[in-house]
């Protein structure tokens, strides 16, 4: 597939391009857009003067040979410009599997249509004005999202929240400059200090306003990845039967044998604010084991980086010992976890905290207590960063922490030479100029065809 050509233009010809996941399925979709998508469409089979938004069941075939069916499929067609890219779409629905769906694209590319480029349907909708740069990204991380958090966020970017934001954030930098602009235009007239006051009070504002945005990052990046909550402890301490009954499913080996697990086993859970990263890592002890030791160190590298820790013992003794010893290794806020708890114990109950640290009974077996301790980890979660408002879109690319970084930095160097007056207003004004060209390359205001690419590449094909 050829890459996508600098300063081309991708309006002038028809591409297709199968819409669904390779594999076995129920339904596969393929994909004509371009201005010839009708007139290929009827060459295999689809009538020419089927009606925009209908759908049809249509016996596709090759279109050599008009008795060599393809597929009965159902295919819709969406008129210009009243489709998701703008240009004449045609979308046939046909049965699941490898062959029936590369079959009919091998048909229209023989047609005549070029197979498509990663992301050059959503791309065609940007350029025909059917959706903003940042909306085209939401697109991409809807698809992406492993999360609950991951999915809120791109829909709130999807709805223009994020483009509605800026774009005002935009116009407050164009007023600044307007304010600018008089006292450039007209330096004879004094009209005292509010008019200087006004410029940095709106500056300022749009400051305030460009780190509110850049204090979401932390939340979306949890939202992708998920807080670490790192299991540890000693060997045979119910760590990984604990994993397995946190993950609601076995993912770990569990084995009455003194260091069965040798290297961390991490699943991301989705939960609510957060996604949960839970990893399972092997038990804390010195062993004459080489490779056992690897899997010791690659343990503690993982408690340096973990969000949470649960440190899971047999014993109440076991557990104060074991928090003794993670606490050299972590910063994390703990949780101790007793896993196997004593029979006389009810199940569930929480333990007298061990120095400060919140201390609970659980059984991995009957998952008396799991419920507990999923709350105390969303608590500590909930700390990490702030909750953005439902209204607040979230920063999810680092194209966006660049351009807000850059615009934030001109305001503050802007501000900066604004109140020393040192310099003439024509050249601090140079430094909101910059902040507005910082906001047009994010929002797509600057078509060039680096940002395009950029953004683009790593879509999948068909979208």
């Amino acid at each position: 597939m050829g890459a996508r050509a600098s300063g081309a233009d991708l309006r002038g010809d028809t591409i297709a391009a199968v819409a669904t996941a390779a594999g076995r399925g129920a339904l596969a979709v393929v994909r004509l857009s371009g201005p010839d998508a009708a007139a290929l469409a009827a060459r295999v089979g689809v009538p020419i003067d089927q009606p925009a938004r209908v759908v049809r069941r249509v016996r596709v075939h090759r279109p050599d040979a008009p008795a060599d069916a393809i597929d009965d499929a159902l295919v819709t067609r969406f008129a210009a410009p009243h489709s998701f890219t703008g240009e004449e779409v045609v979308e046939f629905s046909v049965h699941g599997g490898a062959y029936v769906s590369a079959t009919l694209l091998t048909a229209l590319v023989g047609c005549g249509a070029r197979p498509a480029l990663p992301g050059e349907f959503t791309e065609r909708a940007l350029r025909h004005g059917k959706l903003g740069l940042l909306e085209a990204e939401a697109i991409a991380d809807l698809i992406d999202a492993r999360s609950s958090a991951m999915h809120r966020a791109a829909m709130r970017q999807l709805d223009g929240v994020l483009t509605r934001r800026l774009g005002a954030l935009r116009e407050a930098l164009l007023d600044t400059e307007a304010l600018l602009a008089y006292d450039i235009d007209f330096p004879e007239e004094d009209d005292g200090p509010q008019p200087r006051a006004r410029v940095t009070a709106a500056a300022e504002r749009v400051r305030a306003e460009l780190e509110a945005l850049l204090a979401t990052r932390p939340h979306a990046e949890l939202g992708r990845e998920g807080v670490i909550v790192v299991l540890a402890g000693p060997p045979n301490a119910g760590k990984s039967s604990l994993f397995n009954a946190l993950a609601g499913a076995p993912r770990a080996i569990v084995s009455p044998l003194p260091g069965t697990t040798r290297d961390a086993i991490e699943l991301l859970v989705d939960d609510d604010p957060l996604p949960m990263r839970f990893v399972d890592t092997a038990g804390l002890r010195a062993s004459p084991d080489t490779l056992e030791q690897l899997g010791v160190e690659v343990s503690l590298q993982r408690l340096r980086s973990a969000h949470v820790v649960l440190v899971c013992a047999e014993t109440a003794a076991g557990l104060a010992a074991s928090c003794v010893e993670v606490a050299a290794h972590a910063t994390a806020p703990c949780i101790a976890v007793r896993t196997k708890r004593d029979a006389t114990t009810a199940e569930g109950t929480r333990l007298p905290s061990l120095d400060g640290v919140a201390a609970l009974d659980v059984s991995a077996h009957t998952g008396a207590g799991l419920e507990a301790l999923r709350a105390a980890i969303r608590q500590i979660a909930s700390g990490l960063v702030g909750d953005p408002a439902e209204e607040q879109p979230t920063i999810t690319r680092a194209r966006h922490v660049h351009a807000l970084t850059v615009a934030r930095d001109e305001i503050e160097a802007f501000v900066a030479a604004w109140t020393a007056a040192e310099l003439p207003a024509p050249v601090v004004a140079t430094h909101v100029r910059a902040a507005v060209h910082a906001l047009d390359e994010l929002l797509g205001g600057i078509d060039t065809d680096e940002i395009i690419g950029r953004v683009f590449r790593s879509f999948c094909v068909g979208k």
